[in-house]
């Protein structure tokens, strides 16, 4: 039995909904973003899965809802980690000759991410871990190297997947440089 004095919380994340007046448009986007499978759809919702779970995201099709701004409060994005970078250039190459590309790019130092826009606007981040514990990721965002640029370096994906594609040791292909000098973490956001 669960006291005050003992932290209770979830076990897991279980899902997210977006609610959208494009309703066939973000199922599809985000049906082929995610390769999901769609556990349930009819004229106003549509659940969605990758894995076991009974749906991971819901969309809402509510029809005369406003567009948000990109200058409003709210959620900025949801995060999907992939098991390695050959899934993740995998996922780009897929997405990609569908013409879907990344809206941004950008090595964050604990993450390799490609950041996609839906119909709304609404992004995800599709990213790899490029540490192998929570504990040196703890490090780094204790280090002087993240106090200095909590963002990240911008990449050009073509260029740094070609490269890891002829060879390239990927801990050689995301080891983030410094800022430059006169160069502001401001420089690398989308």
């Amino acid at each position: 039995m669960p006291t005050q004095d003992k932290r209770v919380t979830p076990s897991f994340f279980a899902h997210a909904v977006l609610k959208t007046s494009r309703f066939e448009e973000m199922v599809k986007h985000w049906k082929t973003l995610l390769n999901a499978e769609i556990a349930h759809q009819d004229a106003m919702f549509c659940f969605m899965t990758y894995d076991d779970e009974h749906h991971r995201l819901a969309i809402i099709g509510i029809p005369g809802l406003e567009d948000n701004s990109s200058q409003a409060a709210g959620l900025d994005h949801l995060a999907y980690t992939y098991a390695s970078i050959d899934d993740l250039i995998a996922t780009y190459d897929r997405l990609k000759a569908m013409d879907i590309n990344p809206v941004w790019s950008i090595n964050h130092g604990p993450t390799l991410s490609l950041y996609y826009a839906d119909p709304d606007g609404n992004r995800a981040e599709l990213q790899i871990d490029l540490f192998t514990s929570a504990e040196q990721v703890n490090e780094f965002i204790h280090s002087d190297a993240f106090t200095e640029n909590p963002i990240g370096i911008k990449f050009d994906p073509e260029e740094l997947f070609t490269r890891y594609r002829n060879g390239e040791p990927l801990s050689d292909l995301v080891i983030r440089r410094p800022l430059k000098e006169g160069e502001s973490f401001f420089d690398h956001l989308a």
